[in-house]
C-alpha cells in the first residue's frame, strides 16, 4: 500500500493506516503484522530521513506503529516533569516507571529512575531491555504480570510496602509506620467486606474495636440523606454478619486526601460495592483526625458524608450501610 506523510510520497510498505480517530496534527499511526515490523520500520526511517523530518518511529502491541515527533513521547515527557519539579524544589525521592509495550521503552532510558517491565510484557519491549538495559540494575523485568509486577519492584528497590492490605490475614498486621489516610480508609473497608462475607471472627470486641475508631459524636450522612450516628452505623452491622457470604466485593479509587489542619485530613473517594451483578457506588468524604501528634498512632473517624455517582444508586437502599 501507497501513503503520503506530509504531503510526500514515504514508502510502499505492509501496513494499514489506523482509524481516523488514532490520527493526530503530530501523530500518524498504522496497523503492521508482528513478522514485516522490522523491515517496515527500516524503511520508513530511510524515507523519512532522505525527506528531512526529524521524526521517531515507535512499534507496540506486537501491531501498532507511531510515527511521532522527536520531542514527543512518554520519555520526554517524563523528563520535562522531573526537570519542572527540579525547578521547583519539588524533585521525587524516587521515581518507578511501569511498561508492557514498546511505547513504553523511552521511559526506562530516563536517568535515575528505577524501572519495571512487568513479566507479560510485549516482545519488542524485551528486545529492547535485552539490547539495552539488561545489565542496568535498576531495571527488572518482573516474574509477576501486571499490577503484581509493580508491586514486586517497589518491594525489591524498597521504595515503599509492597503487600495489599487484602493480602493480610487481619489489619492488626498492617505496619502502623505505613498508616496514612488513604490506607485507613482501605483497612475500614476491608474489614467491613470481611464482616459481611464473615471472613472475620463474629464479636462484640471487633465492632467495639471499630467503633473505638470513630468519634461518639461522629456522625454518618447516608448518599439517601438520612444523617445518623457513626456509632449506631456500627452497630446495625451486628444483623448483616455474613449476610454476603458470596459474590461482595468492596473497594474504593480515585482516593485524595488533604490535610487541612495539623491534625485533621479531609480524604474523598469512590466507594463501590459490587455483589452478584449488582454494583453501586458512591462520592465519599470523610474527615479523619489523627490521635496524636505522630500519624503512625492512627486516626479518628469524625464524619462520612456520601452521595450517590449517578445511575449507581441502589435499588434497596437499606442495604448499604457505609
Amino acid at each position: 500500500m501507497v501513503y503520503t506523510f506530509c504531503n510526500f510520497l514515504i514508502v510502499e510498505v505492509y501496513a494499514v493506516m489506523q482509524s481516523e480517530t488514532e490520527q493526530r496534527p503530530h501523530k500518524v499511526s498504522f496497523y503492521v503484522d508482528k513478522d514485516k515490523a522490522r523491515d517496515v520500520m527500516r524503511a520508513l526511517s530511510e524515507q523519512l530521513e532522505k525527506r528531512g523530518l526529524d521524526v521517531k518511529i515507535i512499534y507496540s502491541g506486537g501491531m501498532d506503529l507511531d510515527i511521532l515527533p522527536q520531542g514527543a513521547g512518554k520519555g520526554q515527557a517524563l523528563a520535562y516533569l522531573l526537570k519542572k519539579f527540579k525547578a521547583e524544589g519539588k524533585l521525587p525521592n524516587n521515581t518507578l516507571v511501569c511498561g508492557d509495550s514498546g511505547n513504553d521503552a523511552e521511559l526506562f532510558s530516563i536517568p535515575d529512575v528505577y524501572g519495571v517491565m512487568v513479566s507479560n510484557a510485549q516482545e519488542e519491549l524485551l528486545q529492547w531491555h535485552a539490547e539495552n538495559a539488561k545489565n542496568n540494575p535498576k531495571i527488572i523485568h518482573a516474574t509477576e504480570r501486571c499490577a503484581s509486577g509493580i508491586i514486586q519492584a517497589i518491594g525489591q528497590f524498597s521504595l515503599g510496602p509492597n503487600t495489599s492490605p487484602r493480602d493480610l490475614k487481619c489489619s492488626s498486621e498492617c505496619k502502623m509506620e505505613d498508616t496514612n489516610p488513604g490506607h485507613e480508609i482501605v483497612k475500614f473497608y476491608l474489614f467491613y467486606e470481611r464482616w459481611r462475607r464473615a471472613e472475620v471472627e463474629n464479636s462484640d470486641q471487633s465492632l467495639e474495636k471499630l467503633k473505638a475508631v470513630c468519634y461518639p459524636s461522629g456522625v454518618f450522612i447516608h448518599p439517601s440523606g438520612v444523617e445518623r450516628p457513626l456509632h449506631d452505623c456500627i452497630s446495625a452491622m451486628k444483623n448483616c454478619y455474613g449476610n454476603k457470604r458470596k459474590g461482595l466485593r468492596v473497594w474504593v479509587d480515585r482516593v485524595s486526601s488533604a490535610q487541612i489542619s495539623s491534625d485533621t485530613w479531609l480524604v474523598k473517594f469512590d466507594k463501590w460495592e459490587l455483589s452478584g451483578e449488582e454494583w453501586q457506588c458512591c462520592r465519599t468524604t470523610v474527615i479523619l483526625r489523627s490521635r496524636a501528634a505522630s500519624l503512625s498512632d492512627g486516626f479518628t473517624w469524625m464524619h462520612v458524608h456520601q452521595t450517590w455517582l449517578e445511575g449507581s444508586g441502589a435499588k434497596n437502599q437499606t442495604n448499604w450501610l457505609f
